[in-house]
């Protein structure tokens, strides 16, 4: 290209055709004229230089489509044919790359990098360009070196893909530091020796499983062996390289055993007694198997200390990928700083997995949001091409599987397994991206598997074809071996001998065996609990009710929302009763003076679904927030509350993993409607109820679940009570439906202090949070504690005329206190079970005896017979002896939960109220 030009040739460089690219280069020349090519600096200086008309430039733009290929060719250089074609194998080259060990699939042809795309013809090869290219010589380069090194760095065992991202400064990045470094030999011969006895050793170890428990599943590693020591690299390079000193590992079941030995040091004896079946828990415990376990460890690297979490897992694939960024975050806000290096996240996921799981679009769609941000995660793939014995064809609709990383614009690498030090490199640029821009980078590591998905399948009875060649395939020891023969960094003498140790080793060290501790559980005894609850005296709760109510007058509110306001802040004064906000409120104003900070979460909770909350202020005037809340002072502690996404299961999964790495939170969780809840069931079943049984994880989680029948159909009635009561086992959850504010201010302080963790989850109201009746006084609040039991006023002075007990929970006493007193009814005694697990049975049995004269017990409920709470309430009283009978009160059975027609809804209730109160009912 030459320094000068003259008008028409500019005009003619500035067409149609290059419009995307000019563009690209003219923003970077703006920024700074010194970092384009001095030939692009040339023209875009004579360009301003030149004042040149933008009509012509605007007709020659639009005229160029009109003009035929053949003429356009002719004025547009070769220099800009050569640009366009290295960026084509930037942005193409990874469809051609060398990344599968199998071949198992023919080479794409890509148009965008064959030479008569771009009007080359064979003369062209030993021209010489100035290359826009970083790794190569700018000046006087051939077609010929520009071609070599475009196909070796971009279409070797490397797939790069990453010119989809908007960031050009990413963009640059990335491709600066695969141009300068993607070299053959960026290793060192140290470095290599150290590889090839990770792959070894990574090897060997599949090799002693296998021998000593022939047909048992381990799901091997074996075709992929060079994670371990890709896993090996992120350790040693975050440590020495950015100080980390916290990695939280999520990985599925392919591997995990060898990364359990390898990575975190677990010893092997301890697995092979798990492999025996022998128990090391105590009998309260289920334990889970060996490749669901996790593991913590630390290691030290030079003066640093690093430690290694591998969190707990079920075999729902990917569901761990949520918990672990909610793990990551805790660790975060532990460490209280803003160096995002200081804990990194890693998760490792299946081909066919994080191309089907939704949890996988849920969690990257938070991975970038103000509650969910954890500074980026780097994220592996163990691509085997198979998923158990479903073809590629079959698992997804994408060139790739990780093609969902593409929605939040991360960078992907696509590495043939086979290649150790390529995997190397990917490993060292996924690393370096993360902890240069803090944002999800994934590193596709294609390999297969030597065996079925475990190792008593037969995979050749689904997938002939590709396990002839895998049976043929030499292994990854043996490639790399050879390979470094080779090159003459050492030889096979060596490599047996190296080969001996290990498996000496694996053998004869670690000969003890050691468990982890878990201790037996407490009981969940209320009066236990209550004793240890701090109460707080009435004169500073009042100061503290006016610090968190009396709103700075700058901050201008919405009329509705500061008539609220209003209303709270004359609670304080005992002018008016505390109402379900007011109290919550207060409830997290105690505990963050206490040092006890909250995190609550879930869609719309800063303000409450029902515009009840208003745990945030959005002032009119410039839309700014104020937190009342964060107002305290003299604390260390933090009120933290999240709008999330639109989500259920990643959600839910995420405040999980929060709580069971905090112990100075009160982590809670909302569902818009309870109805929702169960988009999370995965994350209810196979974490929150279980996981201290399996694994003993603890979590003091609480989960707010908004519930209750009142004509808005069956999507909008029911957080299916009766699931998580038939979930209810071993003290491992708590259920309370508590019906007053003062109930849910001592119900959330007890969670918060009780040392015990332990999930709660509260079934809340929706029109309680307004009812007039549904209220608490300020002395209810400031000296009551949590009662599991309501019990009716009736029960100390009346007990003798009562005929009928009515046990209920939530909404429905209202309605039936209301009929009841508008009777003016004096022989039913009404009692609300605000606790239904653990149940307290030793509260029902002391209080039936003292009314002689009934003849009449019943349950009423809202929800139909076959949901609610009757089933669990009915097998409770089997096991407490009274001379009458318990009946039912409710809804028949039913299929849905509740009827979609508002006066059906009224009919039924109006039904349901009268016969509890054993009132006379004419329909209409």
């Amino acid at each position: 290209m030459q320094n000068s030009k003259n008008k028409k040739d500019l005009l003619f460089l500035l067409n149609g055709m290059n419009r995307c690219y000019i563009e690209q280069i003219y923003k970077n020349y703006l920024n700074n004229p010194k970092s384009v090519n001095s030939d692009w600096e040339n023209i875009f200086h004579e360009f301003f230089l030149k004042k040149i008309d933008q009509k012509s430039v605007k007709k020659n733009f639009s005229d160029t489509s009109n003009i035929e290929y053949k003429n356009v060719q002719h004025h547009i250089t070769t220099e800009i044919q050569v640009l366009n074609f290295i960026n084509s194998f930037r942005k193409y080259g990874h469809i051609i790359a060398n990344i599968d060990p199998l071949n198992l699939k023919k080479i794409e042809e890509v148009e965008e990098l064959s030479l008569k795309f771009h009007g080359f013809s064979n003369k062209i090869y030993d021209q010489k360009f100035n290359a826009e290219i970083f790794g190569i010589k700018k000046n006087n380069v051939s077609f010929k070196e520009i071609l070599n090194f475009l196909r070796s760095t971009y279409c070797g065992p490397i797939g790069f893909e990453y010119m989809h991202l908007d960031n050009i400064k990413e963009k640059i990045w990335i491709q600066k530091y695969i141009e300068k470094n993607f070299k053959k030999d960026f290793l060192e011969i140290k470095e290599k020796k150290s590889l090839l006895k990770s792959i070894i050793k990574a090897e060997e170890i599949e090799h002693f499983l296998g021998r000593k428990f022939p047909g048992a599943k381990r799901f091997s590693l074996e075709g992929g062996e060079s994670l371990i020591p890709m896993l090996k690299e992120i350790i040693m390079r975050s440590s020495q390289k950015y100080n980390t000193k916290n990695i939280i590992f999520g990985m599925s079941h392919r591997g995990r055993l060898n990364a359990l030995i390898n990575i975190f040091g677990k010893d092997i004896n301890n697995i092979c007694h798990e492999f025996s079946g022998n128990r090391n828990l105590p009998e309260i415990y289920s334990g889970d198997v060996k490749y669901h376990q996790g593991f913590a460890s630390s290691i030290q690297i030079q003066n640093n200390t690093i430690n290694l979490l591998l969190a707990f897992n079920p075999s729902h694939l990917e569901i761990i990928n949520p918990v672990v960024m909610g793990i990551t975050k805790a660790q975060l806000d532990k460490n209280n700083t803003q160096n995002k290096n200081c804990t990194l996240s890693i998760t490792i996921h299946g081909d066919a997995s994080i191309i089907a799981q939704g949890v996988i679009q849920e969690t990257l769609n938070m991975s970038r949001t103000q509650a969910h941000q954890v500074g980026g995660t780097l994220r592996i793939v163990v691509n085997n091409q198979i998923g158990f014995t479903t073809d590629v064809q079959d698992a997804r609709s994408t060139r790739y599987c990780t093609d969902v990383a593409k929605m939040i614009q991360a960078p992907i690498l696509h590495v043939n397994g086979d290649n150790p030090c390529a995997t190397i490199f990917a490993t060292r640029l996924a690393l370096d991206f993360r902890n240069k821009f803090f944002r999800d980078v994934f590193i596709d590591f294609v390999c297969y598997r030597r065996h079925g998905h475990n190792e008593a399948d037969e995979p050749r009875v689904t997938q002939p074809i590709m396990y002839q060649k895998i049976k043929k395939h030499p292994t990854v020891k043996t490639i790399f071996s050879n390979e470094l023969e080779h090159q003459k960094i050492i030889s096979s003498e060596e490599i047996k001998k190296i080969v001996k140790n290990i498996r000496k080793k694996i053998i004869t060290e670690n000969k003890t065996i050691s468990f982890c501790q878990i201790k037996n559980k407490e009981n969940l005894c209320a009066s236990t609990i209550n004793e240890k609850i701090n109460k707080i005296n009435i004169s500073f709760l009042k100061k503290l009710s006016a610090s968190i109510f009396n709103i700075p007058k700058e901050i201008e509110m919405e009329s509705r929302v500061k008539k609220i306001f209003l209303q709270r802040y004359e609670m304080m004064q005992e002018k008016r009763s505390f109402d379900w906000g007011a109290a919550e409120m207060l409830c997290y104003a105690t505990l963050i003076y206490e040092h006890v900070s909250i995190r609550l979460s879930g869609e719309d909770v800063a303000r409450g679904t029902f515009f009840h909350r208003h745990a945030v202020i959005y002032n009119q005037k410039n839309n700014s927030i104020y937190v009342p809340l964060n107002t305290i002072k003299n604390t260390l502690s933090k009120f933290n509350v999240w709008n999330t996404t639109l989500s259920e299961e990643a959600s839910l999964a995420f405040e999980y993993g929060y709580s069971i790495n905090t112990n100075k939170t009160l982590v809670i969780w909302e569902a818009q409607f309870g109805d929702f809840a169960n988009g999370a069931q995965v994350v209810i079943d196979q974490f929150i109820t279980s996981g201290e049984q399996k694994w003993g994880q603890k979590s003091n989680l609480v989960m707010l679940l908004p519930h209750g029948h009142e004509g808005q159909g069956p999507e909008h009635s029911s957080a299916r009570l009766e699931r998580y009561l038939q979930l209810c086992a071993q003290n491992n959850i708590q259920i309370c439906i508590p019906s007053t504010p003062a109930q849910v201010y001592h119900l959330l302080r007890r969670q918060a202090q009780f040392k015990i963790n332990c999930p709660l989850i509260i079934f809340s109201p929706k029109s309680l949070l307004r009812h007039p009746l549904a209220t608490s006084s300020f002395q209810e609040i400031a000296n009551y504690k949590f009662q599991e039991i309501i019990y009716d006023p009736n029960y100390e002075k009346n007990n003798h005329c009562i005929k009928r007990i009515i046990l209920c929970s939530g909404k429905i006493f209202y309605d039936l206190f209301s009929i009841l007193k508008k009777n003016n009814t004096h022989n039913i005694a009404i009692f609300r079970i605000e606790q239904l697990y653990p149940f307290p049975d030793f509260l029902i049995k002391e209080i039936i005896p003292k009314y002689e004269n009934i003849n009449s017990i019943c349950w009423c409920q809202e929800e139909p017979k076959n949901q609610g709470a009757w089933n669990w309430i009915k097998s409770c009283f089997d096991s407490i002896k009274t001379h009458i009978k318990l009946t039912y009160i409710g809804r028949p059975e039913a299929a849905s939960t509740a009827t979609g027609y508002l006066s059906v809804y009224k009919n039924e209730q109006k039904k349901i109220i009268h016969k509890a109160l054993d009132i006379e009912y004419l329909k209409g």
